[in-house]
């Protein structure tokens, strides 16, 4: 049995080590053969380090490192001067000389690697284009650059705009060169986790292609489905493969689902044990702080419609919260839809139960504050609606809202209306990994939120401040559960009021729906 490369970014270390390897060379043969500057954005721990790796060995001409892959007789390993960029170690968000040093570093690095010197190491800008020019000249080859985590010193200050401003300028400054170094190139190929407006960060580079949702590279990184049933086989033998794909497969790029490649060799190597692997090797809390400065309506995140626009527009003056969460994995697209006026626009989705899960929570955090007690209410409210206990349910609920400190009501902006209350109720419901459905439309109208269980369906009415009964009337008025009829499931209708002044339910109804 082989080994499994987690965390490993080393090409020939996969190769001469023995570790299990998805071959993604016809991929680089495609990039290598029809074009010249490329840009790829994926989520952080999805392959782009390992894959830029991949095509310097390609272009230091290692052929033999290749033997038995696609790209191994078909191209002709003619060795370039190979220039590596990478932001992915350093921390930048104390100040701006942690960008330049680390540019510095980065230069001598190279510089050593080609047997190079540089006039001025301070002048970065223009040590960089010596840097190129004299590699060229030297190898008598047309150089290459590969640059990793372009974008991590603006994202180490997504929430101090004068910081993520300052590292943008400087990065701006420095990538300026390959533009004015374009007879001295042969290849460029730039990834991180964002896609900061091209026109913002690499000016006047306007040849470089963006292969984030091309279809032809939608697989360029990240493991298929049938990657685990083949290159993985004996690792994957008996474990539960469809709820496997429930957990970590489903980030779509217009390809074949995928999984993170992090998430499912950990699920690998842990013996088959369901868990967040992910999400516990990151920091989300600057989405918290994204969260406050904007008060969003947490059911519309979770099933956004958005522009192509609205998810090219991402920079330091403006971030659309919602292509944040799409860039950094905890989104994907669902689907490409065309507008009766031809506009393009994409329906955003959670891609799976990892990441369901671990998303609400940080929600629940954000509009509740409830930290430790989390994980006892989701347990409580699942073992009450798991046995049909609404009483229990409802009390269950009540302890929730009574226990959000004030501070969570007076600085929300929509805790003053009706999606306060809904959205806390939609994040504990989807945090159980239920399948719920805000403003779920049927031909009556919509429904508040519907809940899919195994064995039944909850359909859901909210109001605030008004009488006794209004909310189920409604439901059974416009016969919103006839939308479910035929899954033969039980159908419970709950209507609930809220008391604004009492931040809490005051009234509440069950009712089953026969036949």
């Amino acid at each position: 049995m082989k080994k499994l490369p987690i965390g490993i970014q080393t090409f020939s270390e996969i190769i001469q080590e023995g570790y299990y390897y998805v071959d993604k060379t016809e991929f680089a043969y495609k990039l290598l053969t029809k074009g010249k500057y490329y840009f790829l954005s994926r989520p952080r721990r999805f392959g782009k380090s390992l894959f830029l790796d991949t095509l310097a060995e390609i272009f230091l001409g290692h052929k033999e490192l290749f033997k038995g892959l696609y790209i191994y007789d078909k191209y002709d390993f003619k060795p370039h001067p190979v220039i590596r960029i990478s932001f992915g170690s350093g921390d930048y968000s104390l100040d701006e000389s942690q960008t330049i040093n680390e540019i510095k570093y980065i230069l001598e690095d190279n510089l050593e690697t080609l047997g190079l010197e540089c006039k001025d190491l301070n002048d970065f800008k223009d040590c960089f284009r010596q840097l190129i020019k004299e590699a060229y000249l030297k190898h008598s080859q047309r150089v290459v650059i590969l640059i990793d985590e372009y974008d991590k010193p603006i994202l180490d200050n997504i929430t101090n705009k004068d910081m993520a401003k300052r590292a943008r300028n400087i990065l701006k400054n420095f990538y300026s060169v390959i533009k004015d170094s374009d007879r001295y190139i042969r290849f460029v190929f730039i990834t991180g986790v964002s896609k900061f407006s091209k026109l913002n960060l690499f000016s006047g580079l306007n040849n470089l292609e963006d292969i984030t949702i091309d279809e032809n590279y939608a697989e360029i990184c990240g493991y298929t489905h049938d990657d685990l049933l083949t290159v993985f086989k004996d690792r994957i033998e008996g474990a539960d493969l469809e709820l496997v794909k429930r957990w970590y497969n489903g980030y779509n790029y217009f390809g074949k689902p995928l999984y993170n490649p992090f998430d499912i060799l950990l699920f690998l190597s842990k013996n088959h044990e369901f868990r967040n692997y992910w999400w516990q090797t990151g920091n989300p809390s600057f989405l918290i702080e994204k969260l406050k400065e904007e008060n969003h309506y947490i059911p519309e995140i979770e099933n956004a419609l958005i522009s192509e626009e609205a998810l090219e527009a991402f920079d330091v003056e403006y971030i659309d919260f919602r292509a944040l969460l799409w860039q950094t994995g905890y989104l994907t697209i669902d689907e490409r839809i065309t507008d009766e006026r031809g506009r393009l626009k994409y329906k955003l989705k959670i891609p799976n139960l990892e990441i369901q899960y671990s998303l609400n929570e940080l929600f629940i955090l954000y509009l509740t504050n409830q930290r430790q007690e989390m994980y006892r209410y989701e347990d409580n409210l699942y073992e009450a609606l798991k046995t049909n206990d609404f009483h229990s349910f409802i009390n269950h609920l009540k302890t929730i809202f009574a226990t959000i400190p004030y501070q969570n009501y007076a600085n929300n902006i929509i805790s003053k209306y009706e999606g306060y209350y809904s959205s806390v109720i939609f994040v504990y419901l989807m945090a159980l990994g239920y399948d719920v459905i805000p403003e779920d439309i049927t031909n009556k109208g919509r429904i508040d939120l519907t809940v899919k269980m195994k064995d039944k369906i909850l359909i859901l009415e909210f109001k605030v401040d008004q009488e006794k009964d209004k909310p189920i009337k409604q439901i059974k008025e416009r016969r919103y559960y006839e939308k479910y009829l035929n899954e033969n499931k039980e159908i419970y209708l709950i209507g609930m009021v809220f008391d604004s002044r009492e931040r809490n339910i005051s009234q509440w109804e069950v009712e089953r729906v026969d036949g």
